[in-house]
């Protein structure tokens, strides 16, 4: 599929998309579109190609590094093609056709990366299922897609999908699947297969992945060849400083995050295609994330804002039980300082750092910064942020601490990424410009709406839907924001939680969530007051972080939250959350009053979806209670 040569190719100095032409278009003096010109173009093939390209052009080069025994253990390109192939001859030989559906349910493994190309190399269109749904959901998505075939993880899944694995074939990676496969395809020759994945072009039919739902059923975004290709080589070409060895040593990545959300499978994607070291890890919690960062050593990762609010704060948490907090508040203070000066000098608007401000920085480093990057691995040098907005302090907090957190934004239906910070351009509080080959435009009514190669095409099953919300080839995101000066977006909201006071008052909820969720001891939050007089918020605990506000206080540290939620000491503590949150809107806008609520928002309870977004209607639901004593007043 006209894979470039060299992926690494030189980035002009100052020019943060990497030779990529950008034009803004202006209405009335603001800018309303950016387009960026591709850095690569889809030619013939597919991107079950990948493996097989790498398998020949540098066969013994570390593709992966896979999970055993305890240890990361090198697989080579040629190891992994081979894989590859056994495994998608298994399928043939089970009977999967061309543009046969075979949906894969299971966590973030090596296996995963198998099977998703064996199926696409067999012909095949793979139909990701998170390892989290329900047995509803399950149902809904075999049933919708016609999968013929499901790969579950474990007997779990197995059993939680019930009756809707009756009739299709199916085959449990714990039991041994991909074994098996290889023993079912032996009849089947590498001529067969070679045909199978010749047939495959940039217009044909890559995968179906369905969205989390958090309104409604999930619906089946129908992403192409094609797609993928253009986002992950685009993506490649764009962020090639990620990719540079350090010291010696190739650069890598591990992924955790789902990959039957688009953000994992996209970025793994790319990573091959650039011959990027990979790893697997199924967990996006970080008390069982950390261990593995320390030990892989990645170069750079892909992760939420969940999981580097997590990582500030033990390191402070870690700061108070030594008895010095007030030591990494001064460390924190000195960063964003640092980061701010650093990039005002960046881009031209000032002289950088002076002298006081880079000696501050150099004794933050011995103490707090330093431990940071031990932390994640030690040779993490750049990280993306995608899911919400991450705390524009917070990004600049790990700027001056050696690594470079670039925003980025998209949906399942624009195959990930749409807009990402550039490695050369960074600019904490926006989501960065276009992906190279994309169009991004804010329409009359501050919606943004995306246009390029990258861009799904349509709702499998759903013409209605696709319709709404496909209109000349733009896709109507459904997502608030604005451009700067210089084209670099910034998401404001989403145009369907928007609230409305009684008082006419136009409230983002997403900037006041973003911002209280990033303060510990907050967990999740929920911000309320469609049609009420003022704005409010529950909010929950976080468990690690309540344990060790209560340990520091000299209280017992298993104390129910239930127990908790009118202690005056914590809700002042709250407050300055709050308060955090507040600074960011007007006083209109503000959080007036908040309630603190026991037990947390998860997939495991319905309130957060797979990708980790409130569910905001099962929330108000559950706590319907609690929301109308907040506006008991009125």
């Amino acid at each position: 599929m006209g894979v470039r040569k060299d992926l690494r190719t030189a980035v002009r100095r100052g020019d943060p998309t990497g030779g990529a032409r950008v034009e803004l278009v202006r209405e009335g003096g603001e800018v309303r579109e950016v387009r960026v010109a591709p850095l690569a173009a889809p030619g013939a093939g597919s991107v079950a190609d990948i493996p097989f390209t790498n398998a020949a052009e540098a066969p013994d080069a570390v593709a992966l590094r896979r999970r055993r025994g305890g240890r990361w253990q090198p697989v080579t390109a040629a190891a992994f093609a081979r894989e590859v192939a056994d495994t998608a001859k298994g399928l043939m030989a089970s009977g999967l056709e061309p543009g046969g559906r075979v949906a894969l349910m299971s966590r973030t493994r090596y296996e995963w990366a198998v099977l998703d190309f064996a199926i696409w190399a067999a012909g095949g269109v793979s139909v990701p299922v998170y390892a989290t749904s329900s047995a509803e959901q399950i149902d809904w998505i075999l049933a919708d897609s016609g999968a013929g075939t499901l790969i579950a993880e474990s007997g779990a899944e197995v059993r939680t999908a019930g009756a809707a694995t009756e009739g299709r074939r199916v085959f449990v990676i714990d039991d041994g699947a991909l074994a098996q496969l290889a023993v079912l395809g032996r009849g089947v020759s590498d001529e067969e297969l070679g045909k199978r994945r010749a047939a495959l072009g940039p217009d044909t039919l890559a995968t179906l992945c369905y969205t989390s739902g958090t309104t409604g059923k999930p619906k089946g975004c129908v992403l192409t060849h094609g797609n993928l290709y253009a986002e992950a080589a685009n993506t490649a070409e764009l962020a090639h400083p990620f990719f540079r060895a350090d010291g010696g040593r190739p650069a890598s990545t591990l992924l955790f995050l789902p990959l039957a959300h688009i953000l994992a499978r996209s970025l793994q994607i790319g990573c091959l295609l650039a011959r990027i070291e990979i790893g697997h890890w199924p967990s996006v919690k970080p008390d069982e994330l950390r261990p593995q960062l320390r030990e892989f050593r990645p170069t750079f990762i892909v992760g939420v804002p969940y999981l580097f609010e997590k990582i500030h704060d033990t390191g402070r948490a870690t700061a108070e039980r030594m008895g010095r907090a007030a030591s990494f508040d001064r460390a924190h203070r000195t960063a964003v300082r640092y980061g701010e000066a650093a990039l005002d000098r960046l881009r031209g608007r000032g002289r950088g750092p002076g002298p006081a401000l880079r000696l501050a920085r150099g004794l933050y480093d011995l103490l707090v910064y330093r431990r940071v990057r031990k932390e994640l691995g030690g040779r993490l040098r750049h990280a993306i942020s995608g899911g919400s907005p991450l705390d524009r302090e917070l990004s600049l907090f790990f700027y001056s601490a050696g690594i470079l957190v670039h925003e980025g934004y998209g949906l399942t239906e624009t195959s990930a990424a749409a807009v990402i910070t550039p490695p050369l351009g960074p600019r904490p509080g926006t989501v960065g410009l276009p992906v190279p080959g994309t169009s991004v435009r804010i329409a009359d009514d501050g919606e943004v709406l995306v246009k390029g190669p990258i861009v799904f095409g349509g709702y499998w099953n759903d013409t209605a839907a696709t319709e709404a919300a496909l209109d000349g080839g733009w896709f109507a995101t459904g997502d608030l924001g604005r451009f700067d000066d210089d084209g670099y977006l910034t998401i404001t909201g989403r145009k369907k939680d928007i609230l409305v006071t009684s008082g006419g008052k136009n409230v983002s909820p997403s900037v006041l969530e973003d911002r209280l969720r990033s303060r510990p001891p907050v967990g999740q939050c929920l911000v309320v007051g469609d049609n009420r007089s003022y704005v409010a918020a529950l909010v929950t605990l976080d468990p690690q972080a309540l344990e060790h506000w209560l340990a520091v206080r000299g209280r017992p540290v298993d104390t129910p939250a239930g127990e908790l939620v009118d202690d005056e000491e914590l809700i002042a503590e709250v407050q300055n959350a709050v308060d955090h949150a507040n600074a960011a809107v007007s006083r209109a806008e503000s959080i007036r009053r908040f309630r603190l609520v026991a037990g947390e928002f998860t997939e495991e309870n319905g309130l957060l979806s797979p990708s980790l977004k409130v569910r905001r209607r099962a929330v108000a639901a559950v706590y319907a209670r609690e929301i109308e004593e907040l506006y008991g007043r009125e």
